[in-house]
């Protein structure tokens, strides 16, 4: 076997530990919350070695972090999709709660993650969930202020900021839903947004 042989094969391994201790995780932290799991509660749902995770993680919060960066980086990348499709203010702001939304409910283990951790990701981990969410989304609109979208004088901050808030609080309120309601909370986000836009 060839060096670049060995050297791959070695990359494949890390990449698939550190995908089966994230996902290992996921599910502990969907089951326990943050403040009841233990590192060695996540080790046990991987099957690797105790070392292994430490090769990759040096504690909870660190593990807890990346599960939470891989889930904020997939759905900012729906609902940006979202919002760079839109033809107009109405399906620019329908089109982003709608896919965060959708994301939230559409995978069970995603739920249980944000169900189970709201506190703790609100208090001790907001400085990942909110700053990335609002810088795209500002980029966003200032993208839609200059395509004729959002009027001219549009505070693009105020906007940013009020526009991720609804949609954490209200994509709090939905997972507590039985069924969880998709459509309810798109349009409720929406109406009050561009309710807001008009009295502007």
């Amino acid at each position: 076997m060839t060096t670049v042989e060995l050297s791959g094969r070695r990359e494949q391994t890390k990449a698939a530990n550190r995908a089966a201790i994230l996902a290992a995780a996921r599910e502990v932290f969907g089951q326990l919350g943050y403040g009841a799991a233990s590192v060695r509660d996540i080790i046990r749902g991987t099957g690797l070695a105790a070392g292994t995770f430490y090769n990759y993680f040096p504690d909870k919060e660190s593990i807890f972090r990346a599960v939470l960066e891989d889930a904020g980086m997939e759905a900012r990348g729906r609902v940006r999709a979202a919002r760079q499709a839109a033809r107009d203010p109405r399906t620019f702001v329908e089109g982003s709660y709608r896919a965060y939304f959708e994301w939230i409910v559409e995978d069970p283990s995603t739920v249980a993650l944000l169900a189970r951790n709201a506190g703790a990701i609100r208090t001790e981990f907001d400085d990942l969930v909110t700053p990335l969410g609002v810088a795209e989304l500002e980029e966003d609109l200032r993208a839609g202020v200059a395509a004729g979208l959002l009027p001219a004088d549009f505070d693009v901050e105020y906007g940013a900021h009020s526009m991720v808030a609804v949609g954490l609080t209200l994509g709090e309120r939905l997972i507590e839903r039985d069924p969880p309601d998709v459509d309810g909370a798109t349009a409720f986000a929406t109406e009050l947004f561009l309710a807001g836009l008009r009295a502007l």
